[in-house]
């Protein structure tokens, strides 16, 4: 069963213990991620890293820029970490950080990290966190092209890879 990715965000969600949440300007680390999401239950912890890539649809790219309405995005991890947590009641630790700010091709610009005593259940969990995080949550990306030109991409404007 997969949840509905465009259902409303709840205000102010409430969230699980050892949950974490987080938009920044700094450097996100893998390693503290999978810090953040281990927990003695757990037998499978899945992280997605999105990075930025040197190209998009064929067009070379020097950097990306992210901006955010952070209160709002925040509250849309931990509704996505909600819904999670309905549909996969195994799952100990949910992690979602986002990156803001101007990004260089190579640099990790969101981590989402899944803990979950079974690996199936945190494989789709950490999927469902990414898919809906990229329709739901407002943060918008300013692509910056080798020819100097710039496009904004739209919430939701995300690709199914």
């Amino acid at each position: 069963m997969v949840l509905d990715s465009t259902l409303p965000f709840t205000p102010n969600p409430v969230t699980a213990e050892g949950d974490r949440f987080a938009m920044t300007f700094a450097p996100l680390s893998l390693d503290e991620a999978y810090r953040l999401a281990d927990d003695a239950r757990n037998g499978a912890i899945v992280v997605m890293s999105g990075m930025v890539r040197d190209n998009t649809e064929g067009r070379a790219v020097s950097c990306l820029e992210y901006q955010a309405y952070e209160p709002m995005a925040l509250e849309v991890f931990k509704t996505i970490a909600n819904q999670i947590r309905q549909q996969w009641t195994d799952v100990t630790r949910v992690v979602i950080h986002h990156r803001t700010g101007k990004l260089t091709v190579g640099e990790i610009s969101v981590l989402v990290a899944i803990g979950c005593p079974h690996r199936g259940e945190a494989f789709e969990a950490c999927r469902y966190a990414i898919d809906t995080l990229k329709h739901n949550a407002p943060i918008w990306k300013k692509e910056f092209w080798q020819d100097g030109s710039s496009t904004w991409v739209s919430i939701g404007a995300c690709e199914e890879e």
